[in-house]
């Protein structure tokens, strides 16, 4: 190659080891940059990890322990801190995944996520965990949780029960717009003492009570289903059903008071009714429950107080379905086999009393926590 052609490549000025160093320095600076972004990627890894380890150690002590069935050693402070802490973590995770952050720290996170995962979403104990909870005092701390929008449902049902009794007294037509006749039904408007006296009495005889049973749970599950799923409508439809229900009940009570016979009508009910009136006040009240969480939300968004008092309600709803067995088997056996009105307002108020003191007087596991 000619002179020229060094010169015009700056090589004749350079010389050979003028371009080594100048090729030198343009590969060093290359490596220094990289050394440098290496460090500071460390750095913010340091501060990441440094600014959070506290909250990572803490969720990490909360879930080992709970892992080892020491959860009685833990605070109450620990305890609500729990769901937070997973959020703060599992957002900890998504940060250290998107950016640069060490291996190391990684890999910690995601296993710390892994774990707290099926502490705080994971399956329950089992059946034997969920029974000792549920009965334990689970079912019945949300009923009282549920106890204004239970003291709706009451007030509805009486005002229901009124309602029916007033529209067939003034018009005795009315009974046939609330309880429309069935074939061989006798309880209608005008029937005499006598025939009345026969539904209530000398029933013990009767065949084919376990099919009875089974229709009866039937039905009340049904409204009660109702109650607790239409609730979503701003809890308009469950106080519509409740004051039909209770309209029955009153054109009932009316037809048997004409005739003398409301004590023994009382009694009659009572056996299965201080139990199955007891479930649809609860049903009741699940559905004006979640419609009132929906209508006045507070602070919450909708969907988010929609879903806790759902949950709350589908416990509720879970015992209403086995008080309506209970009742079932009360209406289709116990008040056909006690013949006598004393008798059936004796165990018709020791359930109403047993469901009181579960409700609203006993604490169980969940009071001792």
């Amino acid at each position: 190659m000619s002179t020229s052609a060094f010169g015009r490549l700056g090589i004749g000025r350079l010389g050979i080891g003028g371009l080594g160093e100048t090729l030198g320095g343009l590969f060093s600076r290359k490596q220094g940059a990289a050394i440098a972004a290496a460090e500071a990627a460390a750095l913010r890894s340091d501060r990441f990890r440094l600014e959070r380890e506290g909250d990572w150690r803490r969720l990490e002590h909360i879930v080992s322990r709970i892992e080892a069935g020491r959860i009685g050693g833990l605070s109450d402070e620990d305890l609500v801190a729990l769901p937070a802490l997973y959020r703060m973590m599992v957002s900890s995770l998504s940060v250290a995944r998107e950016t640069t952050l060490d291996a190391a720290t990684l890999g910690y996170l995601e296993g710390l996520a892994q774990r707290a995962w099926f502490v705080v979403h994971g399956p329950e104990l089992g059946f034997r965990g969920w029974f000792l909870r549920f009965f334990g005092g689970g079912w019945s701390a949300a009923v009282r949780a549920m106890g204004p929008d239970i003291l709706i449902a009451l007030t509805v049902m009486i005002a229901g029960t009124v309602i029916g009794w007033l529209l067939v007294a003034g018009n005795p037509d009315w009974f046939y717009t609330l309880m429309p006749p069935q074939a061989g039904d006798t309880r209608l408007p005008g029937a005499s003492r006598a025939v009345l006296h026969a539904t209530l009495f000398g029933k013990t005889a009767q065949t084919g009570l376990s099919v009875f049973a089974a229709q009866l749970f039937s039905n009340n599950a049904g409204v009660s289903i109702l109650c607790f799923a239409l609730g979503f409508a701003f809890g308009v439809p469950p106080i519509l059903l409740l004051v039909h229900n209770t309209g029955q009940l009153g054109a009932l009570l009316w037809l048997y008071h004409g005739q003398g016979l409301t004590l023994d009508l009382i009694g009659w009910l009572s056996v299965h009714g201080t139990t199955e009136l007891f479930a649809i006040l609860l049903a009741g009240g699940a559905g004006i429950h979640i419609g009132r969480a929906m209508a006045f939300p507070g602070t919450r968004a909708i969907l988010d107080a929609a879903a806790e008092a759902g949950r709350r309600a589908a416990t509720v709803m879970t015992g209403v379905v086995l008080m309506l067995v209970v009742a079932a088997l009360l209406e289709g056996f116990a008040r056909q086999l006690i013949d006598a009105t004393v008798p059936r307002l004796a165990l018709g108020l020791a359930m109403l009393g047993w469901w009181l003191t579960y409700f609203f007087a006993y604490r169980g596991l969940v009071g001792k926590r």
